[in-house]
């Protein structure tokens, strides 16, 4: 079981987002998501999100809101619990991520994106303001054959 963190930086209509193409064995690899990582020994959701920020941006995040738990459940990887961020202020001056590219994205091209289809579900979920949400994604390979948002059915 894994606990990490995923946090979508806002600028505006658009969000920070990372191309995962750096690393051959990633899980994420070509997609884009937003930035995090696992969480280390005794840290909390919100020590990860900064660290993991700051690490991967080179920014400190000062204003930011903890918005839902994503369970994914997969046949190939273990069990990861993905604590969500969105981020509105930040100092910082960012710097060029060993994890991929990042790229400032129009939310409305999002979608258009390659993503994974449970991310399309949760960014639904951030650009309609839902309050805090319980979200599980159940994946077979690469394809989405479970989704279940506060214990109600969607996929």
């Amino acid at each position: 079981m894994i606990n990490s963190t995923l946090c979508y930086l806002e600028r505006g209509d658009e969000y920070l987002m990372l191309h995962r193409v750096k690393k051959e064995h990633d899980l994420n690899r070509d997609k884009w998501i937003g930035v995090g990582g696992k969480f280390e020994e005794g840290e909390s959701p919100e020590d990860c999100v900064l660290r993991e920020t700051r690490e991967e941006t080179g920014l400190t995040l000062t204003d930011y809101r903890y918005r839902g738990l994503v369970t994914f459940v997969s046949d190939q990887w273990p069990t990861e619990y993905m604590h969500l961020f969105t981020a509105a202020g930040w100092t910082g001056t960012p710097h060029a991520c060993d994890e991929g590219e990042l790229a400032w994205i129009k939310k409305a091209d999002l979608l258009s994106l390659p993503l994974w289809e449970g991310d399309k579900i949760f960014l639904k979920l951030l650009e309609t303001g839902r309050p805090f949400f319980s979200l599980k994604l159940k994946y077979e390979g690469e394809k989405l054959v479970l989704a279940v948002l506060d214990g109600e059915r969607l996929v």
